[in-house]
């Protein structure tokens, strides 16, 4: 059995918590870190969302807050099933003013799967010259992550120049819990499968990004340097694949 579901609605984009919101984590000091750049400039046409976002924001003490400039989160989450596969599908464009030649880390276009009951995150990163597919578990703040008796926290980076540049191209991941298998596509071809994923996710919040990432030094964040991201996102293709009863 199929089903198919479309996360866009883009023209709500400012009736936040409606069908997208601004993503971000609770500190412990009770207040919430914003992934929310300030002057963003935010278009919605032909049922496309477009983020201009010249970079500003960081965290000197937190690498995974200091990592996402501007991200929406999808209000509901997407159940994975116990048997079948969950894909989620994607068209972005990514385009960068002022970042450094032929390093996709100094600022780029997400497409960020987050599962916060076990801390993976599943990912495309879409720069100017280069792409990668992200593959992690990640100490999310507020999230446990199940204990384990291997390497309990990851993130493994793939990277390519094998795309469109500056152009749309379609993405998309596969999960599929039984097999305990990932699958990322490029453009409608097989790019990378991670087989024997050690931990079993549960469901995805969907988040759209402009991201950096780049290491916390001893004084603090060195990820922003004036550049800008621009980035352009279709709707996303959810499609539940269960065998049949």
């Amino acid at each position: 059995m199929e089903t198919r579901r479309i996360f866009g609605d883009f023209h709500t984009i400012l009736n936040e918590g409606e069908v997208w919101k601004i993503g971000g984590f609770p500190l412990p000091d009770g207040s919430f870190w914003e992934y929310r750049e300030p002057d963003a400039v935010v278009i919605v046409r032909n049922g496309i969302l477009y983020v201009r976002a010249p970079l500003s924001r960081k965290h000197d003490k937190v690498q995974i807050l200091d990592n996402a400039k501007h991200m929406y989160y999808s209000v509901e989450d997407v159940e994975v099933p116990e048997n079948g596969e969950a894909s989620f599908e994607v068209q972005i464009r990514a385009r960068t003013q002022g970042t450094a030649p032929g390093d996709l880390y100094d600022g780029y276009v997400s497409l960020n799967l987050l599962d916060f009951t076990t801390g993976a995150a599943l990912d495309f990163f879409a720069g100017n010259d280069k792409y990668a597919s992200v593959y992690a578990v990640l100490p999310f703040p507020g999230v446990e992550v199940p204990p384990s008796d291997k390497t309990r926290y990851f993130c493994i980076f793939k990277e390519d120049t094998g795309f469109k540049a500056r152009e749309f191209n379609t993405y998309k991941i596969a999960y599929n819990r039984a097999e305990d298998e990932v699958v990322f596509y490029l453009n409608g071809s097989e790019v990378r499968r991670e087989k024997g994923v050690p931990v079993k996710f549960n469901r995805f919040t969907i988040a759209l990004g402009i991201m950096t990432e780049k290491d916390l030094t001893p004084e603090g964040s060195v990820s922003v340097h004036g550049q800008t991201v621009i980035a352009e996102y279709s709707p996303v293709t959810v499609t539940i694949k269960t065998p049949d009863v």
